[in-house]
């Protein structure tokens, strides 16, 4: 028998390989096609006598990253089809059969009396990892490019083919719980050092190695089907269990505060499936699995990290009429900590970068971060002396406007001021190819005025990073109101050649990402000023499900950034632009108390020298709080999530944003904004039109016009519409 998507092979010991080797793809995943021709080799592996045992690869430079995302959405659109027409009990029993047939396969894989080998030639994740855990032995080839795991937890779901029980059954539960809570990505010796696999082997030996286990012996039985098994972690109901359940659970209420129903879906499973046999405990992470699948938070995480990021990565929202560009060398203007980061992730690109600053040391200096950055992944095994040096040959320091010649693009990095800038701008054009294009980084100075410097102003493009750059994956690509197709397929190719996920946005104060963010710190500084204590706000954003408070955020981006913005914006829009309250509460703390954030070690926070930051008791000098009983904590929640959802509608209908996958995405990688949302619109979508201008009705009698529903959330709200119905192609503006 021939299959599409394998190619299957019996040596003359009676061992088959299985290659997996999906056509027309560059990557193997597993969907509809696979689930059933995966099910009918392992039959025949059982069935043919002939057949002593089965080793599983990829024909591919990598094993699979999973599963197909789509095809689990469909099943929720086939759910609400069955649900029409039969009834929901019947569409209820359809959805689990369907969304279990894969962990019935490894389960017969591993039940088959035959031994099955995993031969993981790369990185393998998700349900693929899950076929190599339902292997009875696993081998890895040597490769340090190789990661191995189960991420599912980062997209809303959790691994629902078998994977939290077997993983269970290897190690330590508490070390397993963190596993499957983290969605961590391991090299291969460390997935060996966790006993995830059993062998790390040089590439060329990895077949062989397979096949030598399966003839030396290796039996088809796992250890936990075999009588007498021990769990390695001990018995639920122990007294080692008992040292370990209660505290799992407090790490999951502290870390997720009940927002991430997948992380709940997994400490359920593991717990109630350490205490069956594994047939019922698999049965058990089934109906734990279709129930999350069905959740909102996994439909609007697999629709935003998941299918939006794919598709953006994959150039949905770069002009498609102009010619990739083949990036050789681009200029960074400022060597700062931000125009040195990006200097290091384009010479990690590959890219030749030269670095400008004012003077020779300045610029000496900002290279000085890419051998600190490069040095500090010496230090934990991730990179050579050799690659360290190999980076910053790419990397030339220069005080000379001269040295950026021929440079593809330019990325202005230079001081938030924009005589600065101008000064820049001109020297660097003046010196420039007429095609080059150039990008300036800032994050609040409108990219239409700056392109008014530049000779090209059709080739003037704002390209905003956010710190740190290395570690950050959002690059939001501003146009301008002359920019054109060439500069923004420029900025987009720069973007995915340093790997980095773009959005695109049109031309505003604060672009999107800035704007939005300033809403969420004004409203922690509001909050503050009505008598919240500070624990309690900082407390109630994380709880709301942002990485952390809006006071510890702003000590982050600077309390004296966030002044000269809002003396910035009330010399630009007069006295009514700005709340008094703010201004008031952030004259205080900068221009008279000096207390700048983390960047002088004062600011909402203090941060003591090898200490944990903690809040500025001097907070209670500025504005008297009131006792926590008073404030509601559900509604601090609200406001800090609803405030910055309000702000990107009208982001919407001013047109800066121009597709909701932008919104999305950028709002999440941007400035964390509650992940298991899907994102602000998303989270207004989940929420319902109706729903949320209620709330903003509600909050702006209470707490002022800031949260009034705009015209076009009022237009929604009256039709019951939602942002991915109204505005379903890319770069629709709102009507």
């Amino acid at each position: 028998m021939s299959y599409k998507n394998f190619k299957f092979d019996v040596d003359a010991d009676g061992i088959a390989l299985v290659t997996w080797d999906m056509p027309g793809k560059s990557m193997n995943v597993i969907d509809q096609s696979v689930i059933e021709e995966l099910s009918q080799i392992v039959d025949k592996v059982a069935s043919d006598a002939a057949v002593k045992g089965a080793v599983v690869t990829s024909g591919k430079d990598t094993f699979s990253g999973g599963a197909d995302l789509t095809m689990l959405q469909s099943l929720g659109h086939a759910f609400e089809e069955l649900a029409k027409s039969k009834g929901r009990q019947a569409a209820m029993q359809f959805f689990f059969d369907q969304s279990r047939k894969l962990s019935q396969i490894y389960r017969k894989l591993e039940t088959s009396g035959k031994p099955w080998v995993a031969a993981i030639n790369g990185t393998c994740m998700g349900g693929a990892f899950e076929l190599a855990l339902a292997c009875h032995q696993r081998i890895a080839a040597d490769n340090p490019k190789s990661r191995l795991g189960l991420p599912e937890v980062k997209v809303g779901l959790f691994p629902g083919a078998g994977g939290t029980q077997r993983v269970a059954r290897m190690m330590q539960t508490g070390d397993a719980l963190q596993f499957l809570f983290k969605g961590e990505q391991l090299r291969p010796a460390k997935a060996k050092d966790m006993k995830l696999i059993n062998e790390v082997v040089p590439t060329g030996q990895l077949i062989e190695s397979a096949k030598a286990w399966i003839k030396n012996g290796g039996k088809g039985v796992q250890p936990w089907d075999i009588e007498g098994f021990k769990l390695p972690g001990g018995l639920v109901w122990s007294k080692g269990g008992m040292m370990t359940w209660p505290p799992a659970n407090a790490i999951y209420r502290r870390e997720t505060y009940d927002n991430y129903p997948a992380a709940k879906a997994i400490l359920k499973s593991v717990f109630e499936g350490l205490q069956l046999p594994m047939d019922r405990a698999l049965t058990v992470e089934s109906r734990y699995f279709a129930q999350i699948l069905r959740s909102k938070e996994a439909q609007a995480m697999i629709r935003t990290l998941f299918l939006s990021m794919q598709e953006l990565n994959k150039g949905a929202r770069r002009p498609k009429e102009i010619p990739a560009n083949k990036i050789k060398k681009v200029a960074i203007l400022g060597a700062g900590f931000m125009g040195a980061s990006i200097a290091y992730v384009s010479a990690q690109a590959g890219i030749d970068v030269v670095l400008l600053d004012r003077d020779m040391p300045s610029a000496e200096k900002g290279k000085q971060l890419s051998n600190k950055l490069m040095s500090d992944l010496i230090a934990k095994g991730r990179a050579t002396p050799e690659a360290r040096d190999a980076l910053l040959a790419k990397i030339t320091p220069t005080a000379d406007y001269n040295d950026i010649k021929g440079a593809d693009l330019v990325v202005e990095a230079v001081f938030e001021d924009r005589k600065i800038k101008e000064d820049v701008i001109k020297k660097a054009e003046a010196v420039l190819a007429p095609d080059a294009i150039f990008g300036s980084n800032t994050s609040t100075l409108p990219i239409t005025s700056l392109a008014e410097f530049s000779p090209h102003p059709d080739q003037f493009i704002g390209i905003h990073f956010f710190s740190p750059v290395e570690k950050m994956m959002l690059v939001e690509v501003i146009k301008g109101k002359k920019t054109g197709d060439s500069a923004i397929a420029m900025a987009f190719d720069f973007v995915r050649a340093i790997k980095k996920t773009p959005i695109l946005v049109n031309d505003s104060r604060g672009f999107y990402t800035s704007r939005v963010v300033g809403t969420y710190i004004r409203e922690g500084h509001l909050m503050l000023t009505e008598g919240v204590p500070a624990a309690m706000i900082e407390n109630a954003g994380r709880m709301a499900g942002m990485p952390v408070g809006p006071l510890a955020l702003n000590d982050e981006v600077a309390v004296d950034l966030a002044w000269k913005i809002l003396q910035a914006t009330k010399t630009d829009l007069g006295p009514s632009g700005v709340d008094p309250r703010q201004e008031k509460l952030l004259e205080e703390m900068v221009v008279k108390r000096g207390r700048l954030g983390r960047k002088n070690g004062k600011g909402f926070y203090d941060y003591p020298e090898n200490e944990p930051k903690r809040l500025w008791p001097g907070l209670a000098e500025i504005n008297k709080p009131k006792s926590g009983d008073d404030f509601d904590v559900e509604e601090l929640k609200q406001r800090l999530l609803a405030i910055q959802a309000l702000e990107t509608v009208r982001c919407v209908e001013e047109g800066v944003i121009t597709d909701m996958r932008d919104a999305d995405i950028g709002g999440i990688l941007g400035f964390g904004f509650a992940p298991f949302t899907g994102g602000p619109l998303s989270y207004i979508d989940g929420m319902g039109a109706k729903a949320f201008a209620a709330l903003c009705e509600k909050f702006a009698k209470k707490y002022g016009p800031r949260f009034a529903p705009n015209a076009l959330l009022k237009e929604m709200a009256r039709k019951d519409e939602t942002f991915y119905g109204r505005f379903q192609a890319a770069g629709k503006k709102a009507a």
